[in-house]
């Protein structure tokens, strides 16, 4: 039985290069992100792994991600399901803004709570708190039982809508989880056990 969860953050995309707030906002990667989705799906390969379905959001970078690890590991038709429900934080009114502007026009401990907070949310965006809100019911229903079979499954999504997995698979805290970096394009491997707890964790860097 396998039981293993496969989760990578998109490659770079061109408002990461930016340096811009990103959010449900519908941005194509860079050549770079398209290089680091590659080199994600060479990784799995070389771990031999193949995927009995794959899950990710509703957004291009995401979309394009994970087309190219499926690509790489020889599944290039597999069922993929896409839905919102992964979809990035909703950065709401910083969403297109440059980081640097948004800190001169809130200052910049306002944007750190925003950014770094667990549940405070920008205005008419979401927390992190807000975003596992959509996610967990999610992978209970629609992700983790295809894991609990036996099921090999791909997650490509965001960094914020991974952390939100991430904090409840490894039960962490809402003040440890704003403090988890996730690169881009770094897969992370889970297996879990029948109960649905975690077995094992690795994480592909380098």
């Amino acid at each position: 039985m396998s039981r293993t969860l496969v989760l990578v953050r998109h490659g770079q995309s061109e408002w990461n290069l930016k340096n811009l707030f990103t959010g449900w906002r519908d941005v194509d990667l860079t050549e770079q992100g398209h290089a680091e989705a590659k080199a994600a799906g060479q990784k799995l390969k070389a771990r031999g792994l193949k995927f009995d379905i794959a899950f990710t959001s509703a957004l291009t970078r995401a979309q394009k991600t994970c087309q190219h690890i499926l690509d790489a590991v020889g599944q290039s038709d597999l069922q993929t399901v896409r839905d919102q429900a992964l979809n990035e934080r909703d950065y709401g009114d910083l969403s297109g803004l440059n980081k640097d502007d948004a800190r001169q026009k809130w200052g910049e401990e306002q944007v750190h709570v925003w950014r770094r907070s667990y549940d405070v949310p920008p205005p008419a965006g979401e927390s992190l708190k807000d975003t596992g809100a959509r996610v967990w019911p999610y992978y209970l229903h629609d992700l983790q039982p295809h894991v609990l079979r036996g099921g090999t499954v791909l997650v490509a999504a965001h960094g914020n809508s991974l952390r939100a997995l991430i904090m409840a698979l490894d039960g962490k805290s809402g003040e440890e989880i704003v403090k988890l970096e996730l690169g881009t394009g770094v897969p992370v491997i889970y297996q879990l056990n029948a109960d649905s707890t975690v077995a094992s964790k690795e994480v592909l860097e380098g």
